[in-house]
């Protein structure tokens, strides 16, 4: 589709059945279940409050995918694979919200809009 200049690797997050880290917390592991999926993505305004007092801030953006067929749900996180020289590439943004087009599934315009999140420390090192 037209303005589509990225792509994503979906991963869907899970946590090891029977499993606990040395404090005895749950393990928390991901897997690919989508590579290559062509959308873009765009960032939302911050507070400016929060932002002036220095507190933690949570960064959201706001991503349309194609196909809308698959299947994304909260929890799962979207990594940034293309282009190579995009601010964002290689980072993960957690997905908190989905809402499907009003098109037929059928439909080649058919999408997908994610609300995502990354979560900002204030004056710290990511």
């Amino acid at each position: 589709m037209a303005g589509d200049n990225m792509r994503f690797t979906i991963w869907r997050m899970s946590t090891l059945s029977g499993t606990d880290d040395v404090v005895g917390g749950a393990v928390i592991t991901g897997s690919i279940v989508y590579d290559q999926v062509q959308g873009r993505m765009q960032a939302q305004p911050s507070q400016q409050l929060l932002l002036q007092q220095g507190l933690e801030t949570e960064r959201t953006f706001t991503a349309r995918v194609i196909p809308g067929t698959l299947t994304i749900y909260e929890r799962d996180e979207v990594e940034v694979v293309e282009p190579f020289d995009h601010p964002y590439h290689g980072l993960r943004f957690r997905v908190i919200g989905s809402r499907y087009s009003d098109f037929n599934p059928r439909d080649p315009r058919n999408y997908i809009l994610l609300d995502l999140v990354r979560d900002v420390r204030a004056h710290a090192n990511q």
